[in-house]
């Protein structure tokens, strides 16, 4: 009698203890809430061309503000501004093509003029629980303003750099990218050492396997593989590569959202280059990217 009360005692303990264990993780945001996220961004991207290497190197910093407006059953309504942006483009060929620091605007220079225009304006999402981006407002509107920055006149050229902006700042491509910074919940509850999948698209698509690795008082700490594909399409180059990607994260566990966040990945493929036509060349792109909570 005394062992199977033993055993019962046992079993009552486990099954506690595992329900105890059982994580939500979501968006737990109120209205006013405010983050601010710094972000800092390397990408390497190495061309064989011919027996030599060609490298451009990407580096990028900023800063972002995420203020929730609106909290609903199952979303809320944020808004997001570019509170500084820092970028710099160096080829091993040709030196130094892009350094650009937003804040401190050139009046003499198109580029920076443009990058300036975009601080402070902000983006309207939905957010869902899960970190899905429902919806993105205001993207559209701001490659309006950052075309007229340009100071461009002629139709043709305006038309074309609209074109090209829309790509990395449009209302679809401001979506995308978002969604690799916050869509990192599933849909039910969990356990330590539980996978759980989502996808998300546009010029990077990864297919996402993700993991509770640990849980502490304050915190969750998940990570992340990913199969990649990168397919980009400009008038001048096209770049088809895939490859893998790697993603530790440090959650809040009371409000979700990030603390610290750094994704790796290398994609391999060809690019090609409209002066040379339709040769393929050999194309690898590392990165590494790293989202801080600042406040």
């Amino acid at each position: 009698m005394k062992i199977k009360i033993l055993l019962l005692s046992l079993f009552v303990t486990s099954m506690c203890q595992g329900i105890l264990a059982q994580e939500k993780l979501q968006y737990n945001l109120k209205k006013g809430d405010v983050f601010l996220v710094k972000q800092v961004a390397r990408q390497a991207i190495v061309q064989e061309i011919e027996g030599a290497s060609h490298e451009i190197l990407n580096d990028i910093s900023g800063v972002m503000e995420f203020k929730v407006v609106e909290k609903n059953s199952d979303s809320y309504a944020i808004d997001i501004t570019f509170e500084d942006l820092i970028m710099t483009m160096t080829s091993s060929i040709q030196g130094v093509l892009m350094d650009i620091h937003a804040k401190e605007v050139d009046s003499n220079n198109i580029q920076s003029r443009i990058f300036n225009s975009l601080l402070n304006v902000p983006i309207h999402i939905v957010l869902a629980n899960n970190g899905d981006i429902l919806e993105v407002q205001g993207g559209d509107s701001l490659v309006v303003k950052m075309t007229e920055a340009s100071g461009l006149q002629d139709a043709f050229s305006l038309n074309m750099m609209k074109a090209s902006l829309k790509k990395e700042f449009g209302s679809e491509a401001l979506s995308n990218s978002y969604k690799q910074m916050t869509y990192i919940y599933p849909d039910k509850d969990i356990t330590v050492g539980d996978t759980w999948e989502n996808t998300y698209k546009g010029k990077l698509t990864a297919q996402n396997v993700w993991k509770l690795d640990s849980v502490t008082s304050k915190n969750a700490i998940i990570s992340g593989i990913a199969t990649i594909l990168m397919e980009i399409k400009e008038p001048a180059t096209t770049m088809l590569l895939d490859g893998k990607q790697d993603t530790s994260i440090t959650t809040d566990l009371n409000s979700g959202f990030i603390v610290k966040m750094k994704v790796e990945g290398v994609s391999k493929g060809y690019s090609t280059i409209a002066q040379l036509g339709d040769q393929k060349i050999p194309t690898t792109i590392s990165s590494t990217v790293t989202y801080e909570l600042i406040q």
